[in-house]
């Protein structure tokens, strides 16, 4: 990497219950950029990750709420460097395709390389995580813009700019969501890298929920519709609220007998009685 002498580069990576993994993520990205400093932000490990990650040589730091999201608002904030190196901790990643993100990056002037994941190996994505994954990058590319192919890769290249123009606000999984549409918002240069994705060794578990984090996403995507692109938002609301099934128990108060707006009181069992009154069209009776 013919910057790296110039370049300040820190390696990033949240952690949660990492103690098998963590060790080789710090010796292997340290082996691939030797110059890079290494930091790891420990959320309320009960498994040793904290005396792991520094055994391994790795700078070593707490964020105490809970969620990745936290995690990488407070590492944004607290470290400074020209280049940095998101990456999760569980040791599927492969570091030895960092030093050509990084020289990608700067050599095009890019804000963001996404590591897209590439694996043969079934045991890498658990059930329904690689469908999940098309689904959702497939709506925000409608909304936003067919600019990538992964959107929920834990593995990115950023300049400092975005970094320090990340205006952070998710708590969990949702982040790579976030950092996604704030460079398609932008109008950040990015660009896509392929990267091998590994099975997790045995004994580090995924802290991911397919269904409550897959939903806790989605709901990112629409609020981030609503701010910045209010039609989309519009059209995504009536189809989601087509999609409620407490509505279809819904009955409109006086009967309705042509399509329209209905505002009568839902049924007391209906979780989401705001989304049914915006629901179009329902018939008299």
């Amino acid at each position: 990497m013919s910057h790296s002498r110039k370049t300040r580069v820190a390696v990033l990576i949240p952690c949660h219950n990492e103690a098998v993994a963590i060790p080789v993520v710090v010796r292997d990205f340290a082996a691939a950029l030797p110059q890079a400093r290494i930091y790891v932000y420990d959320n309320n490990s009960t498994d040793g990750t904290m005396a792991a990650a520094t055994a391994a040589g790795a700078v070593v730091r707490r964020q105490d709420l809970q969620g990745k999201g936290h995690v990488v608002r407070r590492m944004f904030a607290d470290v400074d460097a020209d280049v940095y190196v998101l990456v999760d901790g569980d040791a599927t990643y492969d570091a030895a395709q960092a030093p050509v993100m990084i020289e990608r990056l700067l050599a095009e002037q890019l804000d963001m390389v996404v590591g897209t994941r590439v694996s043969t190996e079934l045991e890498a994505y658990r059930h329904g995580h690689r469908f999940g994954n098309w689904l959702l990058t497939e709506l925000t590319g409608r909304i936003f813009g067919r600019t990538f192919s992964d959107m929920l890769s834990g593995y990115r290249v950023f300049s400092r700019r975005f970094v320090k123009s990340y205006p952070a606000r998710a708590g969990g999984f949702e982040v790579e969501t976030e950092l996604t549409v704030h460079a398609l918002e932008q109008h950040m240069p990015v660009a896509e890298h392929p990267t091998r994705y590994a099975a997790r060794m045995d004994g580090s578990q995924s802290k991911l929920s397919t269904w409550t984090d897959g939903w806790r996403i989605l709901m990112t995507i629409l609020a981030l519709t609503k701010n910045g692109r209010p039609l989309a938002f519009f059209s995504l609301g009536a189809v989601a609220c087509m999609l409620n099934p407490c509505c279809s128990r819904f009955r409109c108060s006086p009967p309705m007998s042509k399509p329209g707006w209905c505002r009568a009181s839902p049924p007391p069992s209906c979780a989401r009685p705001s989304c049914c009154w915006r629901r179009f069209s329902w018939s008299a009776g």
